[in-house]
């Protein structure tokens, strides 16, 4: 079996090809999974704080009411 120098260098130069673009996708996919995960935590402190069950009484004590 006999390969060209040329050939070789083309499937060196093409493996680098594939290696970037995948480096470049995870890249892509990690800051997108940043961006959700800041959205997701900006939601969740805007959430309103929880309130406290009632300390005594025939409502409030085992589920928050609200009125």
């Amino acid at each position: 079996m006999d390969i060209s120098p040329t050939a070789m260098v083309n499937a060196v130069v093409a493996t680098q090809q594939v290696e970037l673009e995948q480096q470049v996708q995870v890249s892509v996919l990690k800051t997108a999974l940043d961006a959700q995960a800041t959205g997701a935590l900006a939601l969740l402190q805007a959430m309103p704080a929880v309130m406290p069950l009632a300390p005594s009484g025939n409502l409030g004590t085992q589920v928050n009411l609200y009125v």
